[in-house]
């Protein structure tokens, strides 16, 4: 699942963008911190998720090395946009690697607009928006999150309140999932083929180990 761009190294990574924990054979090899914020409408219908990535240093500097054309051992605007075009194109295969559901139902959504990569201290940092194909609301229970179907790269959300909702009703609870392994093994067994546990990163049932935002609302509410 190694993206064929001209970026070998960033095409590596690139199809790995997720927060998750994985099974202790399986090991990342890129790591980054993560926000994500869920926008609201004034109806309280979902608007969009806002995603920020901030890479580590090595893999920062990686990309520095690969993308910086004049070897002024900065990136600039051109030398960005070529990052974020990678990024962009590589990724969209893969939903952008979210994970959007209600009651457990897969949410479509739009591809984002655009994709920002900037560089500040000497860190590599993505960002993009995406909305939902139709309109969402907040009932029952809605989970986002973000996984890896490869386990190349670990995304992490280091405090629960990386992962926010603004102005959230008050007949609605919000929750940071942080999935224990074996338990998430254990309630999807019946999911699970032996193609998982052979190769985890062939399939797409990497997401039952992905962190995320699990709100619950009243469906009437």
């Amino acid at each position: 699942m190694i993206l064929k761009i001209s970026k070998t190294t960033l095409a590596t990574a690139a199809v790995a963008l997720l927060t998750m924990t994985v099974p202790a054979s399986v090991h990342p090899h890129v790591f980054a911190e993560a926000r994500l914020d869920v926008v609201l409408n004034p109806d309280k219908t979902v608007k969009s998720l806002r995603h920020l990535w901030r890479f580590d240093d090595l893999f920062s500097s990686t990309v520095l090395m690969e993308f910086d054309k004049n070897s002024d051992l900065k990136l600039d605007d051109s030398e960005l946009a070529e990052v974020s075009k990678t990024v962009f194109e590589s990724i969209g295969e893969y939903n952008y690697f979210q994970v959007v559901t209600v009651d457990g139902k897969d949410i479509a959504m739009k591809p984002p607009a655009n994709l920002v990569a900037n560089f500040e201290d000497q860190q590599l940092i993505i960002l993009f928006e995406t909305e939902p194909k139709e309109p969402l609301k907040l009932a029952g229970k809605i989970d986002f999150g973000v996984y890896d179907p490869t386990f190349y790269t670990a995304i992490d959300f280091t405090e629960d309140t990386n992962l926010s909702v603004a102005d959230l009703p008050p007949i609605c609870t919000k929750t940071v999932v942080r999935p224990d392994p074996d338990e998430a093994i254990a309630q999807n067994q019946s999911k699970l083929t032996d193609a998982f546990f052979n190769d985890p990163s062939g399939t797409d049932m990497s997401k039952i180990f992905a962190t995320r935002l699990e709100l619950n609302c009243p469906a009437k509410g």
